[in-house]
């Protein structure tokens, strides 16, 4: 697997409880396997059912405990979506509570994606205006 992935996460049943139109409850880690994720250096899209007012509200609670997302229900942050093509995303991996076979736990998810599971090559960091190895 490539150090850096694109994730593509849905929001309901996945990140919290599905309580839909409401905002449910965190699911256990989920926040923290994402934000972990994240600083690693893969990119988290969300990919969700809502739209209009009731995605604006997952979107602020996602900021509100710590999770910023490279993009939301699109490929890319500059993309434009018109309602008149596709919403299907660019994405390495999608995970869902409506996956065949279940959805695994945010641990097991973290441990299988994980930049820093046993075997696997750290990414080295670089820092400066040219990007310097440390």
């Amino acid at each position: 697997m490539p150090n850096s992935l694109t994730l593509a996460v849905d929001f309901d049943g996945t990140i919290v409880e599905n309580r839909f139109p409401e905002i449910g409850k965190p699911i256990l880690f989920a926040f923290e396997s994402l934000k972990k994720l994240q600083d690693e250096g893969h990119r988290i899209i969300l990919w969700t059912y809502r739209h209009g007012e009731r995605l604006e509200e997952a979107i602020k609670f996602c900021e509100k405990n710590g999770l910023h997302f490279y993009a939301v229900n699109k490929s890319y942050p500059e993309e434009e979506f018109d309602g008149t093509i596709s919403r299907k995303i660019l994405a390495d991996i999608f995970i869902d509570d409506r996956n065949l076979g279940g959805m695994k736990g945010w641990g097991e998810i973290f441990q299988s994606l994980s930049n820093e599971r046993p075997g696997r090559e750290k990414k080295k960091k670089r820092s400066g205006l040219f990007g310097r190895l440390k």
